[in-house]
């Protein structure tokens, strides 16, 4: 085989592994996932609050849900929202804050960087307040600000197949005349 033909192919095989790369799971959730796995998961981590989810006005086959929650393997509390397209999730988020009044913000912060770090490796910087982990058409997304000493963090997990599945459910705007 010559040198081109040999590069191609690993380029194709390169290819071929990222597209099988499994979904990055993260506190039992992955982008990708169905809605009755991860209504389970939800309801299983809810301490006190109860499972909502509201249909669009359009079709039911786009729906939001969320829930608070609480993860026993580490006491950590988040909110956890999704976003659903026919029944699999495009996005699936988990929100915290922390840091007001007092200095438990930078914390957080660094706590769930390091963590994050921990799980999925070395992240790609996005900019400022902003790292991702790819994995295919899938990744994970963790996003930072604050004011003074309080901080708000987003783990943000998306699958972006599933994500292009709204186009159907969207109609073009009417044509302006200029």
């Amino acid at each position: 085989m010559t040198r081109t033909a040999l590069g191609l192919l690993a380029l194709l095989h390169t290819v071929a592994l990222a597209a099988q790369a499994p979904a990055p799971l993260y506190r039992g959730f992955a982008p990708g996932m169905g809605y009755r796995e991860f209504a389970a998961r939800a309801r299983a981590l809810s301490d006190r609050d109860m499972l909502r989810c509201n249909t669009s006005t359009n079709t039911a086959r786009i729906m939001e849900c969320g829930v608070a929650m609480r993860d026993p393997a580490d006491s950590a509390r988040f909110y956890l929202s999704a976003h659903f397209i026919d029944g699999n999730a495009d996005v699936v988020a988990l929100y915290d804050s922390a840091g007001f009044g007092d200095n438990r913000g930078a914390r957080l912060v660094d706590a769930t960087r390091r963590h994050l770090t921990r799980v999925y490796g070395r992240p790609r910087v996005v900019k400022r307040g902003m790292w991702e982990w790819r994995y295919g058409r899938q990744a994970v997304r963790l996003s930072w600000r604050g004011r003074a000493s309080a901080r708000w963090v987003s783990i943000t997990l998306t699958d972006y197949t599933v994500m292009d599945r709204i186009s159907r459910f969207v109609t073009p705007g009417a044509r302006r005349k200029s």
